[in-house]
Order: structure tokens, then sequence, then C-alpha cells
């Protein structure tokens, strides 16, 4: 369970709460009773789901970039966080390749930034910085990766978020080790939920081609991910920073939060069975143009996280995109979203 009572009045710093995973972060804290800031870039698109589910509407919300260092130090001494969630970031692969130094300052320098800005908080007691599971050497090994394994990356996108986590040991080693302070990092899989609007992810991609009537052209349909609906990895965010707030021993560390082996799907099957949803099974074609490197098979190894957190996936892969698909095709019908999204939530909460 996520404990309300845990929650309620605690301040909360959200970076990047106008993203996907950001938006349904502050939904689900506002809901539980906390006190929340988010500092991020404003979206770009009206149909995000920051927008849609009126977000701004449910807590103080600040508009910056992390790579300023003053102004988010100074936004962050006023609100006095006890408990950081760090996810603004440079999100996409395909990006990463485009500009790769866009995606090195704002997932490196961004979260060094986050972390020597919260060294002058005194009130803060809990820092998670949440990476991905791109952080990992992939040598294509057929095996799930586990916190210990080294950090890597071929794209500038996964190396970014490899070095993110590097960045994040070093602060907790160099400073955080004798502090009140306590920091962890966590990696989750290929998350998947309604409102995310963003280029070249798959479910967006796929919605965005139902509506117009166009294929989706896919460039590795073979390859095998990791997926799981976004408040899967959100609760084990909020259950580590509940954790580390109670400085319990040996979670000041590295988590994955990803679905069991049997959900872990090939993109040509979550393709097929969302298309399916839509009546459109036919809306897909296989880029024979790939330019550029992606890993064939990802996995995570979460029984650290279900073992000491006593975190667990709720929703399996079929239901995760029956509750996307919902999400998108009501979304279809409404001017706003944030009641179906807070019904999913306690939907979500009820199973946990």
């Amino acid at each position: 369970m996520v404990s309300s009572e845990f929650w309620k009045g605690k301040r909360v710093l959200i970076t990047g709460h106008s993203g996907f995973k950001g938006s349904w972060l502050s939904l689900w804290l506002n809901k539980l009773g906390a006190e929340v800031m988010g500092f991020s870039l404003q979206p770009e698109e009206s149909s995000s789901i920051f927008y849609q589910a009126k977000i701004a509407s449910v807590v103080e919300s600040i508009f910056g970039d992390i790579r300023d260092y003053e102004i988010m130090k100074s936004n962050m001494l006023a609100f006095k966080p006890e408990i950081i969630f760090h996810l603004a970031a440079q999100p996409l692969v395909r990006d990463s390749y485009l500009d790769p130094l866009e995606t090195y300052s704002t997932n490196v320098l961004g979260t060094a930034n986050v972390l020597q800005a919260a060294r002058s908080i005194d009130y803060c007691k809990a820092i998670v910085v949440v990476t991905s599971d791109k952080c990992y050497e992939n040598e294509e090994l057929n095996r799930p990766f586990q916190e210990q394994d080294p950090m890597g990356g071929h794209d500038p996108y996964s190396a970014s978020k490899g070095c993110a986590e590097l960045v994040t040991q070093s602060f907790r080693k160099s400073y955080f080790q004798e502090s009140e302070v306590f920091l962890a990092s966590a990696r989750a899989g290929n998350v998947i939920g309604g409102g995310d609007w963003s280029k070249d992810r798959l479910i967006p991609d796929m919605v965005r081609a139902v509506q117009s009537g166009l294929k989706i052209e896919l460039r590795n349909p073979k390859a095998t991910r990791p997926w799981q609906h976004v408040l899967d990895p959100l609760s084990g965010y909020i259950k580590l920073a509940e954790s580390l707030y109670k400085k319990t021993p040996d979670s000041d560390s590295a988590w994955n939060f990803g679905p069991p082996e049997m959900e872990d799907k090939e993109v040509a099957w979550i393709t097929t069975n969302f298309l399916e949803m839509w009546g459109s099974e036919s809306l897909w074609s296989i880029d024979e143009e790939k330019t550029h490197h992606e890993a064939q098979y990802l996995r995570l190894d979460s029984s650290k996280a279900i073992r000491q957190l006593n975190w667990k996936p709720v929703w399996n892969t079929t239901q995760a995109l029956e509750h996307t698909f919902y999400w998108y095709q009501q979304s279809f019908l409404k001017d706003e979203m944030l009641n179906l999204s807070l019904e999913q939530i306690d939907l979500y909460s009820s199973e946990l």
C-alpha cells in the first residue's frame, strides 16, 4: 500500500512535473495529501497531459530549465522541499542522436544541478533520481539487468542516463553519506499510459496513426521491452521515497522497477494488440530504413524492490494496454481528463 498518512502535508518538489510521468506523479501525490511544487519546462503541445488533466490546478508550477542553476536553486530554497523527485530530462533516443549536446547537458549537468542545489536545503530528507532501464551497458546477454550491473549506453540518450547514475552515486558518496539526506536512483521499463503524446514513442505514434488513418512504421518490431503502466513504477518511486525519508538501511542505492519476465513483450505484440482495441490492426508496417542502433533485448530484475520495499507490479501488460486505450479514447470525447486520471489512480490503488 501507498500511505496517505505518511504523505499528508509533506512538501514535495518534482522536477519534470509537466512531462508524462511527472504529471501522473503530481496528481497522485496531491491526492495523497502532499503539498507539491513542480519545476520544469513549459509543455509545447496543448494536447499534453499537463494541460489535458489540468495539473496546474493541483500543484504549484514553476517553469524553468534545470540547467539554470541559480533560478532552480532560488525556487528550491523558497519552497523548502522535504522530498525531491528528479524526473526532468531529455527523454527520447532519436532526439539524442539529433542533438547529443542538448541530451548530455540536460540529463547529466541537469542532474548535477539538482543535487548540488539540494545540498543547501536544510529541510530535505529524501531524493529520488529517476533515470532509465537503458542506463545499463547492454551486451545482449539475454538476462535481466540487476542494479549492480555496469552502466553504459550505445546511443547518447542511454549513455546520458548511465552518466546520470554515476553522478547520483558520486553525490551520494561525496556529500550525502554523512548527511540527513538519503539519495537513491530508480530505473524503470518502457512505461505506457494515458496522456503520453511524445513523438517517436510507440503508443503516442499509434494514437496519431488512428487519428490520421496513416500507418505507423516500426523500426524494430522484434525488440523485446519491459512494458508497464506508468502507475507501476510511480508506486515504486513513492514507496522508495518513503523508505528514504525514514532512513531505512540500504534504501539509499539504485533500484529497478520493471514487470515480471512473462510480461516482457515484443514491439509487434504491443502494436497489434493496441491497434486491435481501436479496430485498426492493419495500421502498421516495418521501417526498412533504420539508421540508428537499438538494443534487441532489454529486461530488468526487480527482485530487490519486491523483497525490500514490498513493491509489486499490479497491472499486467494487457491490463496496462486496456487502461491506456480507454484514457486516449475518452480524451477524444472530453475537454479535460483530470477526473478520469484520478479515477484510474483510485482503481490502481485499490489493487495494490
